[in-house]
């Protein structure tokens, strides 16, 4: 990872160049960066399985004010054509969590095989599939017989839009919250996302919570569409909460990663589960 020949600013240039989400990193952690004198990279961490290689980097700067400055690369193959991807994070919160987000290429599964076998050709029932049903599963006795499929597909329909049990209690952590608010309504792609008025709130945040509520592989077509849901929670200044909530999934036309940003828990989920539907 350090280059003897390099000189710093090269080395910032490359790897900003190659990082696919650069654009997200806070503009003074950009701004910063312009006066690094010297760094160091080394590996971090680094998970190889038959589907998924992942690694990550850290890089330390030596600023010109005497401080220091880390960022978190993050290296995988988790794209529609498996080729090497590069990530960018000013917070290892941040790039662990990215990482825990990382499914295998689309056609692998974790047992390294294709994703077509069976007579059906891996064409499984997405929602069974989200919910770890499969074929042989309950409403799947005769797959023939139409009342029992879509007896099926309303009883997982129904799983999905249900009240989920009551989350632990959160743990708020000050950590430039209100930054991770505007960084996360950018990055959303869908319409009807969070506006001004909610932006506004947010601008009081001091500190926030991340958690996962759902997540799982959902095969259909012989193509893996993968779904996660997580809650942002943000703590503001007059001591009320306020969560936005977070889906990102893969069932776009050509496979790649979409955010989309939600004002409560229902919304979220029903427009995960269109998404499951249409493609």
């Amino acid at each position: 990872m350090n280059d003897p020949y390099e000189t710093t600013e090269t080395h910032l240039e490359r790897l900003l160049g190659r990082a696919l989400n650069s654009f997200d990193l806070p503009d003074s952690v950009v701004e910063r960066l312009d006066s690094a004198l010297a760094h160091d990279s080394s590996l971090h961490s680094s998970h190889h399985s038959a589907a998924l290689h992942r690694s990550t980097y850290r890089h330390a700067y030596l600023l010109a004010d005497g401080s220091s400055l880390t960022l978190w690369e993050l290296v995988h193959n988790s794209g529609r054509d498996g080729a090497r991807r590069h990530e960018l994070y000013a917070d290892e919160g941040e790039a662990r969590l990215a990482a825990s987000r990382l499914r295998p290429a689309r056609g692998e599964r974790p047992d390294g095989a294709d994703g077509g076998g069976g007579a059906d050709g891996g064409q499984t029932d997405g929602f069974a599939a989200i919910f770890g049903a499969g074929p042989d599963g309950p409403g799947h006795d005769n797959p023939d017989a139409p009342g029992d499929s879509l007896d099926a597909d309303l009883a997982l329909l129904g799983r999905l839009l249900a009240t989920p049990p009551l989350p632990p209690a959160r743990t708020y952590v000050p950590d430039d919250s209100a930054d991770h608010a505007r960084r996360l309504l950018r990055r959303a792609e869908n319409p009807d996302r969070p506006g001004e008025e909610t932006a506004g709130l947010l601008r009081a945040a001091f500190a926030h919570h991340i958690g996962q509520a759902f997540g799982r592989q959902c095969p259909a077509d012989v193509r893996d569409a993968a779904f996660t849901l997580y809650e942002h929670a943000f703590l503001l200044l007059d001591g009320t909460e306020l969560s936005l909530w977070e889906v990102e999934h893969t069932a776009t036309p050509d496979g790649r990663h979409m955010c989309e940003v939600y004002e409560d828990e229902r919304t979220a989920r029903e427009a995960m589960e269109l998404r499951a539907r249409v493609r």
